[in-house]
């Protein structure tokens, strides 16, 4: 790809972008949101047409109108947000659009399984019934559902978009496994990922984009320094650390206590106490009954045994209201899905759970419900600054920093985080952490949940380790390493 461009009303996009990918290679594509990765590779896939520039395919000159001219091609696309069709079987989603048939009309469904079954053994997982439905499949395996699609077009180049997002490290290792496979039959990936310890384990080279721009191409994937790559997507020396921890650790009455608190099938019974200014990490698998546990908390699910007091009184089991009139809030994994209006304004976004606040005499007090949002997503630094624009339009750092200021606003006393930074390029991590430190310094109790171990142990101040819904290890972040914490999850034993 040689000098794209591509505008939209307001905004260039891409300034004279070059990308070039050689056969059997990992080339991974870097850049904070808005950076233009999404639309290059939109213009690769042939969704957006280039306003200027050029694409050589294997050294001829093309012109990719549509996706599925650069389907027939060979270049595929496997988007974040994956677009398989939930109430079709594996195999029909494999085939969508290029259905074997027999007399050009009758589509030969034998056919049809018995070659998405020899792709998802080529992929190395034979154990997909081509015949499931996709909707009945896990994340990981609805992504090689999305992989076997690809290669049923005799794919020669694969872009994939985020694909280690929703993965647990057994099933990043099996992806990092099926891409070295393909890139030995020769086929280019491009991968883009925010995770940039995958970007030095997977990649071979590496482009970076910024503003519209590539400010760097061809980096040595695994000899370019981390510190070097943040300071190119960010245009600052921005250091890929946590902020400090306090010296001493919290030492008031908790906050928050649960005791004997289980479900059955997902989480075995556990103590815990979280005291204000205190961040305690879950740190476990996918499966392993982090996320269960904190929509426990919040009361989205209700306990089998057990209960939650907040400053002594106990909590009515299963009931979010009675956990947020207690002062709870959550700001749950999928943000866009479970916690946001994305048509709706951030104002409205901010103070959707105080509306009371607002209310007289049966009117909205418009003006006063703006003036509390604009006050509560400066003090967290939401750009841009304007209350009014529709949330779907921020950068996914900002939204969620528009959930975070929902739960300021509230006045709330424990915040729990399910995946905080899933989405987020580096720089907007490193000022979600600074605000998460922020609020647990000025005196709010935390638990947090992630899968990347390296987050929990940076930002949590003592670390719960679970296994199959069990708590295997409790201590200090400051004890603890990825390597131990790893070894835990993976063959731990109950403490």
């Amino acid at each position: 790809m040689s000098g794209i461009t591509k505008s939209f009303p307001g905004v260039r996009a891409l300034d004279g972008v070059d990308l070039e990918v050689q056969a059997g290679e990992v080339h991974c594509l870097l850049g904070q949101n808005g950076a233009g990765k999404s639309t290059l590779i939109k213009v690769l896939a042939g969704a957006h047409q280039p306003d200027e520039g050029a694409i050589t395919w294997r050294g001829e000159p093309v012109t990719l109108r549509s996706p599925i001219a650069a389907m027939r091609l060979g270049i595929a696309t496997i988007y974040q947000e994956l677009d398989l069709v939930q109430h079709l079987s594996v195999a029909e989603n494999v085939h969508l659009g290029h259905e074997p048939t027999a007399a050009g009309f009758v589509v030969r469904r034998r056919d049809a399984k018995a070659t998405t079954a020899a792709l998802l053994k080529r992929l190395g997982h034979g154990e997909i019934d081509p015949g499931t439905l996709v909707g009945d499949l896990s994340a990981a395996a609805q992504q090689i559902v999305s992989m076997a699609r690809a290669l049923s077009h005799d794919v020669r180049l694969i872009v994939m978009d985020e694909p280690s997002a929703a993965l647990d490290p057994d099933e990043v290792d099996n992806l990092f496994r099926i891409v070295a496979n393909l890139t030995a039959d020769g086929v280019a990936v491009v991968y883009i990922s925010h995770r940039l310890e995958e970007i030095r384990r997977i990649g071979d080279r590496v482009t970076v984009l910024k503003d519209g721009r590539a400010v760097a191409g061809g980096l040595p994937a695994k000899d370019t320094p981390t510190r070097d790559v943040v300071s190119l997507m960010t245009g600052r020396n921005v250091e890929y650390l946590f902020p400090d921890r306090p010296v001493a650790a919290p030492t008031a009455e908790p906050v928050l206590t649960a005791q004997n608190l289980s479900r059955d099938g997902e989480f075995a019974p556990l103590d815990l106490a979280l005291r204000p200014g205190e961040i305690v990490g879950l740190a476990g698998l996918v499966g392993s009954g982090r996320s269960e546990i904190l929509e426990t908390v919040y009361g989205a699910r209700k306990p089998t045994t057990g209960q939650v007091t907040v400053e002594g009184r106990v909590l009515r089991p299963g009931s979010v209201r009675a956990a947020v009139r207690a002062g709870l809030g959550l700001a749950p994994e999928e943000r866009k899905a479970q916690a946001l209006l994305m048509l709706e304004s951030v104002t409205r976004n901010v103070s959707v759970s105080s509306m009371s606040r607002f209310a007289r005499g049966g009117w909205l007090d418009r003006r006063g419900e703006r003036e509390a949002a604009l006050e509560a997503t400066r003090e967290l630094h939401l750009r841009p600054d304007n209350p009014s624009v529709p949330v779907r339009t921020l950068s996914g750092g900002n939204q969620q920093k528009a959930v975070l200021a929902r739960w300021l606003l509230r006045g709330c006393k424990v915040l729990l985080l399910d995946e905080p930074t899933r989405g987020v390029d580096v720089g907007a991590r490193a000022e979600l952490y600074a605000v998460i430190r922020r609020l647990a310094d000025a005196g709010l109790a935390v638990l947090l949940v992630s899968s990347e171990v390296p987050e929990v142990l940076g930002l949590a101040d003592r670390v719960l380790v679970l296994r199959e819904g069990r708590v295997v290890h409790e201590a200090p972040a400051r004890e603890l390493d990825e390597h131990r914490v790893l070894d835990l999850v993976m063959e731990g034993s109950p403490a």
